[in-house]
């Protein structure tokens, strides 16, 4: 099973904790929590010539942190500033962060952050006293994000299920703040910067559309491959679709498709990884980088088959002007767990349905 090599722990001590020291607010403080979400930062940060500040509240999965610091590196080479957090290293450690923050959320003139339903952002966003927020694509569930804004609803994650547990109890006034943050008004100003499709948006919301440009003038174009690629996806670890029926799936688009490499999402379990491995021979690949820029560099297949996920829509754009062809295949509802939330196959589905440039793929096909 190849994947590339992963920071080891003893590398930490010097290059997870603070590698920028900002002494006065910056004009636009940003937030990131994943490695998509710094890469979209990076496409938005490529439309404004914003002074910008980068804080990123570094996850504790190996390959969440290896492809943010590999991102963070890109940044850096952008001349925008990065601040590493070791947010969840301990019991003290969100208190020491935002502790540190403060004085930087209090006088940054624009708030930029990735991800609206993180607990994190949340509470960073009611310390804040910009009114002008910006939220940068965190991939579908930026459409979900946009829906629930418009609807007035709680911020949710779609793959929840059931009753609020007592931290979503306990949190949640401080969700209700978050959500009226994120609500123009008259003397708040709300910007989504997206790839997503946006078919309605609560008023005053403005919506930029990402066309990856940063990334096109970047990288490739790439050089193509004979064969075709997988890509991944974690609904199996988040519950939503069995196991068994999952794998069953990525054998027979591996044999219908000439697929001979897949590339993990970072939150894939290495037990299925290696299950994948035994059953179908794929090359299993572990991305030091967000897809968009490993196809982008290449070599890449020049079809490209993926499951409902936030690539259906970024890799069409991300690589425009190639003979890349993204192809997508559904959901079948019948590979959905028991405890899957009931939103879950409505949400695929509309995930799927508003792909562009896209061939549509049946289950099993």
């Amino acid at each position: 099973m190849a994947r590339t090599a992963s920071p080891r722990p003893s590398e930490a001590s010097a290059r997870d904790r603070r590698t920028a020291t900002v002494k006065s607010a910056p004009a636009t403080l940003a937030f990131v929590e994943s490695p998509v979400q710094l890469l979209n930062l990076l496409e938005w940060a490529h439309t404004t010539t914003m002074d910008l500040t980068v804080v990123v509240l570094s996850p504790l999965d190996p390959m969440s942190r290896g492809q943010l610091r590999r991102m963070a590196e890109l940044a850096r080479g952008e001349g925008i500033r990065v601040r590493w957090e070791e947010a969840r290293g301990g019991v003290a450690a969100p208190f020491r962060t935002i502790g540190g923050l403060t004085p930087l959320l209090r006088g940054a003139g624009r708030i930029v952050i990735g991800d609206p339903f993180s607990r994190y952002v949340q509470l960073l966003l009611a310390l804040s006293g910009s009114r002008d927020l910006t939220v940068v694509d965190d991939g579908t569930a930026t459409m979900e994000f946009i829906a629930q804004l418009t609807a007035g609803e709680p911020l949710v994650r779609w793959h929840r299920r059931g009753r609020r547990g007592p931290r979503d109890l306990l949190f949640a006034p401080m969700a209700s703040a978050a959500r009226r943050r994120l609500t123009p008004a008259r003397r708040r100003a709300v910007e989504v910067f997206s790839s997503m499709p946006v078919a309605d948006a609560p008023p005053g919301l403005t919506v930029t559309a990402n066309d990856f440009a940063w990334t096109r003038s970047r990288f490739g174009p790439p050089r193509l491959t004979r064969t075709s690629d997988l890509v991944g996806t974690s609904l199996v670890e988040t519950g939503v679709v069995d196991q068994d029926l999952y794998i069953a799936a990525v054998t027979g688009l591996a044999r219908t498709h000439r697929v001979t490499r897949y590339f993990a999402h970072r939150r894939e379990s290495t037990e299925k990884l290696h299950r994948l491995h035994a059953e179908t021979g794929l090359e299993i690949v572990r991305p030091d980088l967000p897809l968009e820029l490993i196809a982008r560099r290449g070599p890449i297949g020049r079809t490209i088959v993926s499951f409902p996920s936030t690539v259906v829509h970024t890799l069409p754009l991300a690589l425009a002007g190639t003979e890349v062809r993204v192809a997508v295949c559904d959901i079948d509802p019948a590979w959905l767990t028991d405890t899957a939330s009931p939103r879950a196959q409505g949400f695929l589905a509309g995930v799927t349905g508003t792909a562009r440039d896209v061939q549509r793929l049946a289950p099993g096909v």
